[in-house]
């Protein structure tokens, strides 16, 4: 591909996501009616994910924040290329939250072009009473991810997450489980 015809494909994609951006999702998903982002913040090891292009091939796949001065959260997602072996991939951003009254609803903007000129939006569905799980997903139910503060999750934790994720309408055989090192 020549470099015209990549700066046109881009321009299409830049274009076509700006047409979608002003679209509302017709069954956005809940949030979670609070989230304390200082609790909020660290390690996440991701357990399941709905396929993404941006993640195709990694396992071993972690998010890290940490809050700011300034307010915002950096993020740097890390992973490994088709086994825990494999070379590091790794993409950093920064979060802000663009739901103040419950801190569940935020937009992440990662350092790569075109991602970095439309924010994604990254929704907190589900959230572990100590914090030691979360659901993540959007407005239009594109994406999903079942986080977890170790590398494993307890199957009974995972099946109840399972079960919730398909009484609010996910499609739950989307998912694929993320290899992760053991413990």
């Amino acid at each position: 591909m020549t470099k015209s015809n990549r700066f046109y494909l881009l321009l299409m994609m830049a274009l076509c996501a700006a047409a979608f951006a002003g679209c509302k999702p017709s069954n956005p998903p809940e949030t979670v009616a609070s989230v304390d982002i200082q609790r909020y913040v660290g390690t996440w090891y991701e357990i399941a994910r709905y396929p993404q292009f941006f993640e195709r091939g990694l396992v071993g796949v972690t998010a890290e924040y940490a809050l700011q001065n300034d307010g915002t959260v950096s993020v740097t997602n890390r992973g490994f290329k088709n086994t825990l072996d494999g070379s590091p991939s790794s993409i950093h951003g920064v979060a802000t939250v663009a739901d103040t009254a419950t801190n569940a609803k935020l937009s992440v903007r990662f350092d790569l072009f075109p991602a970095s000129l439309f924010p994604g939006d990254y929704w907190i569905i589900e959230l572990g009473g100590n914090y030691e799980y979360a659901v993540v997903s959007d407005p239009r139910r594109t994406t999903l991810w079942i986080l977890s503060r170790t590398p494993q999750m307890q199957a009974s934790v995972y099946d109840g997450i399972i079960a919730s994720l398909s009484d609010k309408g996910f499609d739950t055989t989307k998912l694929e489980l993320t290899p992760q090192p053991a413990q």
